[in-house]
C-alpha cells in the first residue's frame, strides 16, 4: 500500500517544516507514488502521475494565467500534490491565482513555513514507499504459503472460506452461477443478515472484470473456475474499496478453490458439500440459532422456515462396510447423492441433499426435505423414490422419519430414519422407501436392541444353541432361522440350506435336543423366531 499525502504530512522530516494545506484539503488521501523536486514550470511532461512535487517556487512565473496553466498541467498528469517551501520566493503564502486554480482543479497544495531539507523529505517518503512495498510483497508471500498449504492438505470449501474471512476480517461468501450460496463465513456477524435476500442482491452486482469492486454494494468479487470454465464467484463484503492485499487474498483463494475441484475428481460437488454441511450442523445442534440454519438453507434455495420438514437417509443394502469397519467408497455415495438431488429437483421437492459422516463406516446420504403445508409426504417420497430406483437399481435402501414442524425437531426425524434404514438394509424387501410402521416386529426389536431384558430373552431362548455352534463349528442356528423364515416348510427350508431332506430333518432333531424344545409347537417356534430377530439386531449393532 502506497502512503497517502496525509501519511507524508505526518513524517518528521515534513513536520519540521510546519506544513499547512492551503488548497485541495479534501484530496489529501491521494496516494504518493514518488517524490520529485522541480524548480521549472514545464515539468509535467516528465511526470507519470502519483508524484509529490517539491519546489521553492523560485522559477514560477508572476502572471496569473501562467500560474493557472502550471497548476492545470500538474493536475492533468495526475500528481498527488504540490509542496512549496516559503521564504525564497514567497514570504508567507503562494499567489492567490495559484491557490484558486489548485482549489478548482482539486490539486492539494501544501506550504512549508520553515525551510526543510528536501533531501530529508524525499529520503523519508521513499523509505516509507519501499517499506510499504516490501510489507505488501511479504503479505502476498504469506498468502501464497497459506493457500498452497490448504491446497496440499486438500482443505474443504468451508475451510478455505473460513481462512479468507479470518485473514481479511470481513464476511465471505462463495456462490454458484445461479447465485446459490455454497459456503459462507459471517466473520462473527449475523449470518441471517449477511444472507438475507442473497440471490436478489447478488444478481445486481456485475463487475466488468474478472476481479472487481462494486461500490454500490461494497463487494469485492472474483470469478472461480479453471480451464476456461467458471462455476462460481467468491465475494468479500468490504464496504470500502479494496487494498492490494485484499485483491491478492480473494484471487489466491479463488485459485485454491478451483484447484481443489480439479484435483478431487471423485468428491461430491461443492453444492452437495454445502448441503451436507448444513444437515450435519443441524443434527449436531451446532447452530446457536435455528434461524442461522434457515438463512443458510434459504441462500441455497431451500426454505426451512414455516415448512413441514422430513429427514431421510439412503444407504446400500447389507452390513458389508460396517462389518469390516471400513467406509463405503466415496465415489459410490457421491454419485448416489447426485442422483438423489436430481430426483428431488425433477419431483419439485425442495431438499438439502449431502453425504453424512463421509469417510466413516456409517457414511450415508442424508436428505432434509422441505414440504409445503398442504403437501402429502407419502406422495412426495414415492415420486422421489421412484426416480431414484430407476437410476440406482434395487440395491439402495431409502428410509424416512416422521414429519416435524421445526428445525429443532429435525434431529429426531433423522434418528428415526437411520434406525429404520439399519433394519431395512438387512432385509430383501422391495419397497421404494421404508418408514417405521413398515418394519413391524423387526423394527420394534431393532429399537429395543439395547434393552437388557431383550438380550436376556435372546440368551434364554438361543443360548445353548449358540454355544453348541461355537464349540463345534456347526450352523444349527442358521438352519433354525431358515426353517422358521420359510413358515416351517421343511422342504423349502432344506432346499434353501442346500441339504437333502433327511440331512435337514436330522439337524432339526438335533436342534430340538440342544434347546429342549418342540419345533412342532407353534408357541415355541414363535418365541424362537422373535429371539432370532432380536439376535440379528444385536449382531448388526455390534458389527
Amino acid at each position: 500500500m502506497l502512503p497517502t499525502l496525509d501519511d507524508v504530512l505526518q513524517l518528521d522530516a515534513v513536520r519540521r517544516g510546519q506544513p499547512r494545506v492551503v488548497a485541495g484539503a479534501d484530496r489529501t488521501g491521494n496516494l504518493v507514488r514518488w517524490v520529485h523536486v522541480a524548480e521549472v514550470t514545464d515539468i509535467a511532461h516528465l511526470l507519470h502521475g502519483g508524484e509529490l512535487v517539491l519546489t521553492t517556487g523560485i522559477a514560477l512565473p508572476d502572471e496569473p494565467d501562467r500560474l493557472r496553466a502550471y497548476i492545470a498541467e500538474l493536475a492533468d498528469v495526475g500528481v498527488s500534490g504540490l509542496m512549496i517551501e516559503l521564504g525564497r520566493r514567497y514570504a508567507s503564502r503562494p499567489p492567490a491565482a495559484l491557490v484558486a486554480a489548485a482549489e478548482d482543479l482539486g490539486l492539494p497544495v501544501v506550504v512549508l513555513a520553515h525551510e526543510p531539507a528536501f533531501v530529508d523529505i524525499t529520503e523519508s517518503v521513499h523509505a516509507r514507499i519501499v517499506q510499504e512495498q516490501f510489507a505488501e510483497l511479504r503479505a502476498s508471500e504469506q498468502l501464497h504459503e497459506i493457500f498452497t498449504q490448504l491446497s496440499v492438505e486438500g482443505a474443504s470449501t468451508d475451510e478455505v472460506v473460513r481462512q479468507v474471512a479470518a485473514i481479511g476480517g470481513h464476511p465471505v461468501v462463495l456462490e454458484n452461477l445461479s447465485h446459490r450460496v455454497l459456503a459462507a463465513d459471517a466473520d462473527g456477524r449475523d449470518p441471517a443478515e449477511l444472507l438475507s435476500a442473497w440471490e436478489t442482491r447478488s444478481r445486481a452486482v456485475r463487475p466488468r472484470t474478472r476481479t472487481g469492486y462494486d461500490a454500490a454494494s461494497g463487494w469485492l468479487v472474483t470469478a472461480v473456475g479453471a480451464r476456461g470454465e467458471d462455476w462460481g464467484r467468491l465475494i468479500i463484503v468490504l464496504g470500502s474499496p479494496p487494498s492490494p492485499r485484499e485483491t491478492v487474498l480473494i484471487e489466491r483463494a479463488a485459485t485454491t478453490l478451483a484447484l481443489g475441484r480439479l484435483l478431487d475428481r471423485h468428491a461430491e460437488s461443492v453444492e452437495r458439500q454445502a448441503h451436507g454441511t448444513i444437515i450435519a450442523r443441524i443434527l449436531a445442534h451446532a447452530y446457536s440459532d435455528p434461524q442461522e440454519a434457515a438463512a443458510r438453507a434459504r441462500a441455497l434455495g431451500v426454505p426451512l422456515s414455516g415448512r413441514r420438514l422430513l429427514g431421510a437417509v439412503l444407504r446400500h443394502r447389507g452390513p458389508a462396510h460396517a462389518a469390516r469397519g471400513s467406509a463405503p467408497p466415496v465415489g459410490e455415495l457421491s454419485a448416489l447423492a447426485e442422483t438423489v438431488a436430481a430426483a428431488c429437483k425433477d419431483a419439485r421437492l425442495a431438499a438439502l441433499v449431502g453425504v453424512l459422516d463421509e469417510g466413516g463406516p456409517q457414511a450415508r446420504v442424508g436428505v432434509l426435505a422441505s414440504l409445503p403445508a398442504r403437501a402429502d409426504a407419502e406422495t412426495a417420497l414415492t415420486e422421489v423414490a421412484t426416480r431414484i430406483r430407476k437410476q440406482s437399481g434395487g440395491d439402495t435402501v431409502m428410509a424416512a422419519g416422521s414429519v416435524v414442524e421445526t428445525i429443532r425437531d429435525v434431529r429426531r426425524s433423522f434418528l428415526e430414519a437411520e434406525q429404520v434404514a439399519d433394519v431395512a438394509a438387512r432385509g430383501s424387501g422391495g419397497r421404494l422407501f421404508y418408514r417405521l410402521p413398515d418394519l413391524r416386529l423387526r423394527g420394534l426389536l431393532h429399537l429395543l436392541r439395547d434393552d437388557a431384558r431383550v438380550q436376556t430373552f435372546v440368551e434364554r431362548e438361543l443360548g445353548p444353541l449358540l454355544e453348541y455352534d461355537a464349540q463345534r463349528g456347526s450352523d444349527l442356528t442358521r438352519i433354525l432361522e431358515l426353517y422358521l423364515e420359510s413358515g416351517r416348510n421343511k422342504a423349502v427350508a432344506a432346499q434353501q440350506a442346500h441339504l437333502s431332506r433327511p440331512a435337514f430333518y436330522e439337524r432339526l432333531r438335533r436342534i430340538e435336543r440342544v434347546l429342549d424344545a418342540d419345533l412342532d409347537d407353534v408357541e415355541s417356534c414363535v418365541s424362537l423366531h422373535v429371539a432370532l430377530l432380536a439376535l440379528s439386531s444385536v449382531r448388526w449393532e455390534r458389527s
